[in-house]
């Protein structure tokens, strides 16, 4: 096995969230390791829909929704400066993005959910408003006849996923962290002296301290370390058309066009999986829905289909955490990498690299689902 090498933090995970968070963490001299599974990794981020999305994020807890609205505010000046110091235009866009309904039933459960949202003790307010089919169709002219409205948020947006998965490794490479690919963690020792002693099939990494990013392996790594992550794999299908001229200058949940002309589509939320395969009777029933929200969709071509586990959390939101038995031990995992990646850079990383997570973030431990303590 190979020499023991020492790090001050190692980052177990090399996805978005991973990458992230070596941002934030890399420089001032310290040295980072990213440890890697590699390609055979069951990334999160092959799935992700590259939204930067603020409009449902929060109901069942206010301070998400104010952390998501903060990380989209930080994203164009993350995305400028990755820009200048990789030269990857991740054609960040945030013109405003819509959840469309293709029926007055839908659009007023969406309503509802966006009220009991915003009346939630601690919500700080988010713009939103309900358009009717007249007025989205003035901004998307290809609107289809069936959509009867959505709702609009200004502050939503997308961005170009692959750039920006090149973007911020190349920029971890810069700044001097060593990107270990294959080194799945096999155990996770801490030492008597302080600081930890990872086990990979190529020999151990000592590092200071840890971060647990490995997304759905977090589950595992985290009781090496005192931690608890109660991460479920929830599957997502994704398919891209053909590339085409321009037509949808507004981003949805389900549904966008990229900065290269390709549209994809994207609207399945699959419990208990066994594997990231895609089914045809799934795509088959979201390009069905697309084609109703813009007719013209069902005369291009789709060049590419594929599946991806999230990471879920039994409440759908952020874990955040430090170990108490284990000093030095942090754990990140969250299903909107894309969307949180500013906030991870800029925010999360500092306290992580400080040492200690601050109390704005307290509302993420996973002491959340132990009732009888918050009791």
């Amino acid at each position: 096995m190979a020499a023991s090498s020492a790090y001050d933090i190692a980052v177990i995970g090399g996805g978005v969230v991973g990458l992230a968070l070596t941002r934030g963490l890399t420089g001032h001299g310290r040295r980072i390791a990213i440890l890697d599974e590699g390609d055979v990794a069951r990334r999160a981020s092959r799935g992700n829909f590259a939204l930067v999305w603020v409009q449902s994020k929060g109901l069942g807890m206010a301070r998400y929704g104010a952390w998501t609205t903060g990380s989209a505010a930080l994203w164009p000046n993350f995305a400028t400066a990755l820009r200048e110091e990789t030269g990857f235009d991740l054609g960040l866009s945030q013109p405003g993005g819509y959840s469309l309904c293709l029926s007055e039933a839908e659009l007023d459960a969406r309503r509802a959910a966006m009220m009991r949202m915003h009346n939630q003790p601690g919500w700080e307010p988010v713009p939103w408003e309900v358009h009717d089919h007249a007025r989205i169709a003035r901004a998307m002219p290809a609107l289809g006849p069936e959509v009867v409205g959505g709702i609009f948020c200004p502050l939503d947006g997308h961005v170009n996923s692959l750039r920006l998965f090149r973007a911020l490794h190349a920029a971890a490479m810069a700044r001097g962290a060593a990107y270990l690919p294959d080194h799945p963690v096999r155990d996770i020792k801490a030492l008597p002296g302080g600081g930890f002693r990872v086990a990979t099939p190529h020999g151990a990494i000592e590092a200071a301290r840890i971060v647990l990013a490995a997304g759905l392996g977090n589950a595992a790594l985290a009781q090496m370390v005192g931690l608890a992550a109660p991460v479920r794999p929830q599957r997502g299908q994704v398919m891209v058309t053909e590339k085409t001229a321009p037509f949808l200058h507004h981003p949805m949940g389900t549904l966008r066009q990229t900065d290269e002309g390709g549209v994809m589509i994207g609207d399945s939320k699959e419990e208990a999986p066994q594997d990231e395969a895609v089914g045809p009777g799934v795509l088959a029933a979201m390009a069905r829905r697309a084609i109703r929200m813009f007719p013209l969709l069902g005369g291009l071509n789709i060049v590419r289909s594929w599946g991806a586990l999230r990471v879920m959390s039994p409440d759908g939101f952020p874990i955040y955490d430090e170990s108490t038995t284990a000093p030095g031990a942090f754990l990140v995992t969250c299903h909107s990498g894309v969307t949180l990646a500013a906030a991870h850079a800029e925010l999360l990383a500092p306290m992580i690299a400080r040492g200690a997570l601050d109390a704005s973030v307290a509302s993420f431990s996973v002491r959340r689902f132990d009732v009888p303590a918050i009791a």
